[in-house]
């Protein structure tokens, strides 16, 4: 210390000031210019060659948008090609011959490598025809556009690759990036047509890399990055600028040693021999660290792009993963969705066996337990049991593993059964980003338990982050702590890191940028400003060790039911079509299940139709994916969903049909036409039905007159059938004399009465101006208000297709009806027809009052139905219809995925008033003591009640990313519902389900021959438990035949304990048990005799909202 006193100088002639503020710039610009002679990125490049002496290329143009494969594409004529030249249009492919002729004095470089831009995405091939990896071309953030050349390629100077190159940026045919705020940038669509869109050939070069200057970039980039990102005063930000000021000005780019000076510099800050010890660990991953950083890499299934473009970005994101698992021991990535990998597995074989080994040693790691990152606010409860039981089957088929963690990142909003489906796929736990969007009102936790609508919970993680791409910065490593909303308890999150939404992935430089992170989080003078992070890890040890240090997560907060998303309230009502598609093919998937089910049980020639049923589910699910069915994508997705709809539809209508001639016996030639008695299949076996069915063809007098009633153009006719809950089959019965018939009557030129014994109707101008109770004496609509249609102005401020926001209630107008007929008279049904244009749209609405109540029970009203056609061609409108009531109640009661859920009809709080558009199923409900109304639909999904006014959303107009989204013509169906006593009390919930599925008029040759003649599956002593699906077990796809199985899913509805029956009729059943939705083992269930032969009982209970999975195996 005394020396160095005696060596600090007397005088001092100089003057000198800290760095002043201009130095921040001058960091930015030493990273992010080009110029060899200024900048450091320009000294990476060694070596530069692009001449056709050592690079040569020729190309291959595939015809239309065909995706050729590598075998078929190196056998086509290749001609000539250079940089500069474009090729196109959107969504063609291209192949690229590439020659090379390495320099042999570049073997003295520790890498030498191709860097190929042909402004879209591409995939490099090697002679053999093996997957290298992908490419991004292009210049936003992530590019990437170098394939490393192999050291013995490099030494043997020659090589050829094939590169696929495809039409289309990361993000379809849009800007550079798009308004994700995971990715933010331009607008969403660049305005340029398909056809006119053509893609560039930037570069094609031959490259030797300084590795020296590769890795002083990283390390300056780090160093940048820590002094920007630590809090103001931070000494250790401050000591990282001046560090890389000093770098600067030692950095010569001409001069090779001064970049190994340069790294020596870094190295103060960095730590000394860093990079050995980070090379170190690398090789076993330390155990330590509260920042868990897992590779992912989100891949849309369709949004900008069709599906044959995913396929692609699949196979280019993971074969990218696979290569940077041979240079990063430490990467593990992670990756969701099992369709993506059968189509890797069908479409590109050779990866597909390169994942599987890097499944086997965890670098790689199937998680998220569905079939795809589906929405999961419209899609049934059984379609989302059918997510995980098709995806965790397919995890397990190929990999020998089922996920535990449900990973969700991106999706809408969370039903409040999902907890439970969950733990019903044998998981666990859930992940998500998406609620960190929410408009208003933050979500308050970060790491909590999710409890659902039956008291089911999971272990649930939203990352602090709010990001499923981060890029590995050291402000986002921060960020993961810093906006824990947790800490109290746990500072641990998961870092997901990754270019996603159009994939690609984690690339060479995050992992740099990781490696350095962990480096300077082992400092002293780090001083924990920068947290540690943990390479190597799992989601299921994440959440493990989460649990470890909240004791088994009691210490952990507690949210329970929905977490309902405060944004994107249009994907309820955009794409109606789409809508439609889902819940008419859910359907119909559910009756073929069932009949196909029973008929093979029946007839022992029928063979349960496996392949057909699995084909039509996996596009189902498919089509549930989150930006298809709630519309959100292009144009040319949903051209593909409503091919594979009407193909469903097609196929499980082939197999219901089939089922049923094994059952009932065929139709008879022309079928309703000919003789033969008329019946209807209930399609909800064990419910007791009396409905009005329209019949297309008229029958003949087989069917007592006084049953029908013939449309006034004689084209079809209204039968009145009745079946108990014993029978199969439904007979034509005469209007009971107690039953009071319909009566329509004009009033004035505009005002209409439809009216019965229990219900009367007006409209004036085709609005509700009164709706009235007759025997209850009770108005439903409020003096001077009117129901009806309902226009409003729709433009959101962000995400045209996505948002709906609340300021669209503001603005609106009531549509009149002119034109009003007289279309059906009764006395089985009366219907009035009223049209109305507006600004190029028209819409035909027909309104329709029955005779008979909507269901058996004695007090049952009758439905008021609509039935709208719309030739709909509106811009930034929304149409819906509003009902006004005079009810009045705190809560309003909304239809859901295996229950319901009651939210807030007032707005006194942020929440309360956040929920002006909530998504529903099959009804809202409205009930105050002793009464209620409910609006019913067939395909619907946008609902708000706001104190007395219902509204049900019918069609949207938006105009991005899909300039048409709607236009055309629409049918969908509504009905109000007045009843008797409140929700729970009432029987809405089976009117809705009744709506939904009409029963199917059926011709046989004699009611006697079928081979079905009662329901083999009835509840009993449990009027809230539902049987809700029937099908073979997934067990009888190998089996034997000798024993077949069958699943029966059930739920209870209500919210409250029951003890159901279940009984089952001429089977004999020889074993039961509970299982779960992958159908395991279970726990054995006792079976006893029925008081009737052939009959068999299994009693259970079931707690409120229980989803209850029963297998039954059957003696053949």
């Amino acid at each position: 210390m005394e020396t160095i006193r005696a060596n600090y100088p007397v005088i001092n002639l100089s003057a000198s000031y800290k760095p002043l503020s201009d130095i921040a710039e001058r960091l930015r610009r030493f990273t992010g210019g080009s110029s060899r002679h200024t900048t450091l990125t320009g000294a990476i490049s060694k070596h530069r060659l692009d001449d056709t002496k050592h690079v040569s290329i020729s190309v291959w143009s595939a015809p239309g948008r065909s995706k050729p494969t590598f075998e078929e594409a190196i056998k086509q004529d290749f001609r000539p090609t250079k940089k500069g030249e474009s090729f196109g249009p959107a969504w063609t492919n291209h192949w690229f011959k590439v020659e090379l002729h390495i320099p042999s004095d570049w073997q003295q470089y520790e890498r030498v490598q191709l860097e190929f831009d042909c402004s879209g995405e591409g995939m490099v091939f090697d002679s053999s025809g093996q997957i290298q990896h992908g490419l991004t071309g292009g210049y936003g953030r992530d590019r990437r556009v170098e394939f490393i050349i192999p050291s013995d390629v490099v030494k043997s100077g020659t090589a050829v690759y094939h590169i696929e190159g495809s039409c289309n940026a990361m993000f379809g045919q849009a800007t550079l990036e798009n308004p994700d705020p995971n990715n933010v940038g331009q607008d969403i669509l660049d305005t340029a047509a398909d056809d006119e869109r053509y893609y560039r050939l930037n570069c094609a070069d031959l490259v030797a890399v300084d590795m020296v200057a590769q890795k002083l970039y990283w390390d300056v980039i780090a160093l940048q990055q820590l002094s920007t990102s630590l809090p103001p005063g931070s000494a250790f930000g401050s000591r990282a600028q001046w560090t890389v000021n000093k770098i600067i000005n030692a950095f010569q780019p001409e001069d090779e040693d001064s970049f190994k000076v340069c790294r020596r510099l870094a190295e103060n800050l960095l730590g000394k021999d860093w990079e050995a010890k980070v090379d170190k660990d690398s090789l076993r991953p330390r155990e330590e660290g509260q920042v868990w950083a897992i590779g992912h890499c989100h891949i849309d299934t369709a949004w900008l792009w069709p599906i044959e473009v995913t396929q692609q970005k699949s196979a280019r994101s993971w074969s990218t993963q696979c290569d940077l698992m041979d240079r990063y021991p430490e990467h593990r990535f992670a990756a969701t969705q099992a369709q993506q990998y059968k189509w890797v597995e069908q479409l590109y074989p050779q990866l597909f066996s390169r994942i599987k080994e890097r499944v086997s040693t965890g670098h790689f790691q199937p998680v998220g337990c569905t079939w795809v990152e589906m929405d999961v606010n419209m899609p049934s409860g059984e379609a989302l049991c059918r997510q995980f039981l098709y995806g965790q089957r397919y995890f397990e088929s190929r990999f020998g593993i089922r996920s535990n963690t449900c990973v969700l990142p991106d999706t809408f909003g969370y039903c409040a059964q999902l907890p439970q489906i969950i733990r019903l796929a044998d998981a666990q736990d859930f992940f998500t980003i998406k609620l960190s969007w929410n408009t208003f009102n933050k979500f308050p936790h970060s790491t909590f338990n999710w409890v659902g609508l039956d008291g089911t919970q999971v272990l649930a993680h939203l990352s602090p982050t709010d990001s499923y791409s981060s890029q590995g910065d050291i402000e986002e490593i921060c960020q993961a702590v810093t906006a824990h909303k947790n800490l109290e308890v746990t500072d641990q999150s998961v870092f997901l890191f990754g270019n996603g939404d159009g994939g690609g992935g984690p690339t060479p430089v995050m992992l740099e940028k990781l490696r350095r992170a962990r480096a300077i989080a082992q400092l002293p003078l780090a001083g924990g400003q920068v947290p540690k992070v943990r390479m190597g890890g799992t989601f299921g040890q994440f959440f493990d060790s989460v649990r470890g240090e909240t004791n088994n997560g009691l210490d952990l907060p507690i949210w329970r039911g929905e977490m309902y998303f405060e944004c994107h309230r249009g994907t309820y009502t955009t794409h109606a079509a789409i809508k439609r598609g889902n819940r008419k093919n859910e359907i119909l998937a559910r009756q073929a299940e069932y009949a196909a089910t029973v008929a093979s049980l029946v007839n022992e020639a029928y063979q349960y139709p496996f392949e057909r049923l699995d084909a039509s589910w996996e596009d189902l699910l498919l089509c549930q994916f989150h930006d298809v069915l709630p519309g959100s994508g292009i144009a040319m997705i949903y051209d593909d969903a409503k091919r594979k709809y009407a193909n469903m539809e097609k196929v499980l209508s082939s197999i219901l049909h089939e089922s049923y001639d094994c059952l009932f016996g065929s139709p008879p030639p022309g079928a309703l036409g000919d003789a033969g008695s008329i019946v209807a299949v209930n399609t909800l076996p064990s419910r007791a039905r009396r409905e009005v069915v329209l019949v297309k063809d008229s029958p003949n007098g087989v069917v007592p007159q006084a049953s029908c009633q013939t449309s006034l153009d004689k084209s079809s006719t209204l039968v009145l059938f009745d079946v108990n809950k014993d029978s199969p089959l439904a007979r034509p019965i005469v209007l009971p004399s107690t039953t009071s018939s319909v009566s329509v009557d004009q009033t004035s030129s505009t005002r209409f009465v439809l009216a019965n014994g229990t219900i009367k109707v007006t409209l004036d101008k085709g609005r509700i101006v009164s709706l009235f109770d007759i025997k209850a004496r009770k108005e439903l609509v409020p003096d001077g208000s009117s129901g009806g249609l309902v226009i409003m102005e729709d433009v959101p401020n962000n995400y045209d297709a996505w948002d709906i926001d609340s300021f669209h209630l503001q603005k609106q107008r009531h549509l009149l009806f002119e034109d009003i007929t007289v279309v059906e008279s009764g006395p089985l049904r009366g219907t009035l027809g009223a049209k109305v244009s507006l600004n190029g749209s028209r819409i035909d609405v027909k309104i329709s009052l029955d005779a008979v109540g909507a269901s058996q029970n004695m007090d049952s009203r009758s439905l008021i139905r609509f039935d709208m056609v719309a030739d709909w061609h509106a811009s930034h409108e929304i149409l819906k219809f509003e009902l006004p009531t005079t009810i009045l109640s705190d809560e309003a009661t909304y239809d859901a995925q295996f229950g319901f859920v009651k939210r807030p009809t007032h707005r006194n709080t942020s929440h309360d008033a956040a929920k002006f558009e909530v998504c529903a199923h099959t009804f809202a409900d409205l009930s105050e003591y002793g009464y209620g109304v409910a609006i019913i639909n067939d395909c619907k999904y946008g609902h708000a009640v706001c104190g007395n006014v219902m509204t049900l959303s019918l069609l949207r107009a938006p105009k991005s990313p899909d300039p048409d989204a709607d236009m055309g013509v629409h049918e969908c169906s509504w009905a109000i519902y007045p009843h008797l006593k409140t929700f729970v009390e009432s029987d809405v919930a089976q009117v809705a389900t009744a709506f939904n599925v009409p029963m199917i008029a059926y011709s046989l040759g004699a009611v006697e021959d079928a081979a079905l003649k009662f329901n083999p599956f009835a509840v009993i002593g449990a009027p809230n438990v539902v049987l809700d699906t029937v099908k073979r077990g997934e067990a009888d796809r190998q089996g034997d035949g000798r024993t077949k199985t069958v699943v029966l899913r059930l739920f209870e509805r209500l919210g409250g304990h029951a003890q159901p029956t279940l009984r089952v009729r001429g089977m004999r059943v020889r074993q039961a048990a509970v299982t779960n939705i992958l159908e395991d083992k279970g726990v054995p269930l006792g079976i006893e005799s029925g008081d009737v032969e052939g009959v068999v009982c299994l009693s259970f209970d079931m707690r409120g909202f229980e989803i209850k999975t029963i297998k039954l195996y059957i003696e053949s």
